[in-house]
């Protein structure tokens, strides 16, 4: 078994390292990190695992796949590194915590802070290729991350934020019977205003994690991005 994870996450799908569907996933990234530009760079592919281990994941929120311009992705959905520009994505997920809980938008996109209080920044694909949204879709990652999501769902106890008809299209995979989801439209500028904006996404999820005995999630970003 590859080990590619230092925490538990290793444990509960490293055997998914072994398949063949993953040998050659790892063959075409091989190649694709030789040849084009691809993010995020190889070594912060599983950040979003190394920073919210299996054991306290409570909070999943999905996205797509990583950003595609230089110097932005680092691993998690929708965080960006340290002096990016907020994308506009993550400027509507920002009003709309204004607007549910009173928290003014910060300016910066670093979400470490989410992740290290066990909200999973889960993208369904974990690399792309520069300029080349989608690239990487449909070679691989999709198996993997679905299994995470299923692994989750088993655990019980976590709450699903799936915003857009991508991140939904996963709800057959959790067990609602142990498990909370919270979906609307995407928070993209094309999508925002048809039911993201007012979906109070923040506020719900902490009732459901109150109603798990967890603790709620302190949604207030450090005013400056944090790595510690």
């Amino acid at each position: 078994m590859k080990q590619l994870i230092k925490n538990d996450w290793q444990t509960v799908i490293g055997p998914e390292f072994d398949k063949e569907y993953y040998r050659q996933l790892h063959q075409f990234l091989k190649h694709e990190y030789q040849t084009q530009t691809i993010y995020p760079d190889m070594y912060h592919i599983f950040q979003a695992f190394e920073w919210t281990s299996y054991h306290d994941t409570k909070v999943v929120i999905l996205g797509q796949d990583p950003y595609h311009g230089p110097n932005q992705a680092h691993g998690l959905s929708f965080s960006v590194l340290p002096g990016n520009k907020v994308p506009p994505s993550l400027q509507n997920i920002y009003k709309e915590l204004q607007a549910d809980l009173g928290i003014a938008p910060v300016k910066h996109g670093y979400l470490k802070y989410w992740a290290q209080q066990g909200v999973l920044l889960l993208n369904s694909v974990l690399t792309v290729r520069q300029g080349k949204a989608f690239s990487h879709q449909g070679k691989g990652w999709e198996t993997l991350t679905n299994q995470v999501i299923q692994k989750l769902s088993q655990k019980g106890g976590v709450v699903f934020i799936l915003w857009g008809k991508a991140a939904k299209a996963k709800s057959n995979l959790i067990d609602i019977s142990k498990n909370t989801i919270i979906s609307s439209t995407h928070p993209s500028p094309f999508s925002a205003n048809y039911g993201f904006f007012g979906s109070r996404p923040f506020s719900q999820t902490n009732k459901a994690l109150q109603k798990y005995h967890e603790q709620p999630i302190d949604w207030q970003l450090p005013q400056q991005p944090q790595d510690n």
